[in-house]
């Protein structure tokens, strides 16, 4: 253990707790055990999110556990903050809920009832964007913008995907295409589509099973935004899955079984969503498996993005 993680347990008043590391792709996560249950101690990336953001993020999730949802639970430090500085930055720490993960990426599901699951999933993000709704965010609340220029204006906030370094000339000039062919729709829906804050990254590691019980983890990226993009984020990280018809079937069933979601763009949203990673990957190619990670987005963005223009055609 080292003497940041040290301090940061001092915090909380956690000294000598068993402590191990879970991840550290972008915050430091790491498990705590205590007495007092099992809790997950989150140093902050510096320079991703600032102090209010980071707080905002907070007091969002603890609205939310307040509210009845399956989201971790903010524990405030002795001193009484849910957000404590550490060094240059900041730490916190959540509950840590109990659960698997839904799957990794790139591997085959392997769910016991993948339908029922992925109706069960469709509720809990239907009841997260109503409990969202429904809570009054209190003055100073900031968080990032997943909105039409989060997404394609002139910077997005994963980065501008139609520069990325690997890209030939024809499939960036599809990408900025799409961009602006996005744009004129979301700007054309934006008196229907559904917006407000969103978990935005429910990925299957972010989406724990536990029975019939959903929880949902990581909302580090969280913020304001359509809330298509939320659906759309399952789906693209479960395409290539034998029943993927029966999945989004059932996904978008059990949204509907507690609020309603206009799905015209839901299309546009897929591949909005497979963009991102064609920007969030530029300033990690150099990681091991970077360049691989980079092609894979690539080749699935370029051949969402064909289909939907060969959709729009045919229509």
């Amino acid at each position: 253990m080292n003497d940041s993680v040290r301090e940061a347990l001092a915090l909380w008043g956690l000294e000598g707790a068993e402590c191990s590391f879970v991840a550290g792709r972008e915050n430091r996560v790491y498990r705590v055990r205590s007495a007092s249950g099992d809790h997950a101690l989150r140093i902050r990336r510096p320079g991703y999110r600032d102090e209010a953001e980071l707080q905002s993020e907070l007091v969002w999730l603890a609205a939310m556990d307040k509210a009845g949802l399956h989201v971790p639970r903010p524990r405030p430090s002795r001193h009484g903050r849910l957000l404590e500085r550490l060094g240059a930055g900041f730490v916190d720490l959540v509950g840590w809920l109990p659960g698997t993960p839904m799957g990794k990426s790139r591997a085959p599901l392997d769910l016991s009832d993948r339908v029922g699951t992925f109706h069960a999933l469709g509720a809990e993000i239907a009841r997260l964007h109503a409990a969202s709704d429904s809570w009054q965010h209190p003055q100073g609340f900031r968080r990032c913008r997943w909105d039409i220029d989060g997404l394609t204006g002139e910077a997005p906030l994963w980065g501008r995907f139609w520069e990325n370094p690997a890209l030939d000339m024809p499939t960036r000039h599809l990408f900025l295409r799409f961009r602006h062919a996005a744009r004129e729709s979301l700007a054309h829906a934006s008196d229907r589509l559904d917006f407000g804050l969103i978990h935005a990254d429910l990925v299957r590691e972010n989406v724990l099973t536990d029975g019939t019980a959903i929880r949902m983890i990581d909302f580090d990226d969280g913020g304001f935004g359509f809330r298509l993009f939320d659906l759309a984020t399952v789906l693209l990280k479960n395409m290539a899955e034998p029943d993927y018809p029966s999945l989004k079937t059932a996904l978008i069933a059990g949204y509907h079984s507690q609020r309603p979601l206009d799905l015209s763009l839901l299309d546009l949203f897929l591949v909005l969503r497979a963009l991102t990673y064609v920007g969030w990957i530029v300033p990690r190619i150099q990681e091991d498996g970077g360049a691989a990670r980079n092609a894979r987005f690539i080749t699935e963005a370029k051949g969402l993005c064909a289909d939907y223009f060969d959709a729009t055609t045919v229509q």
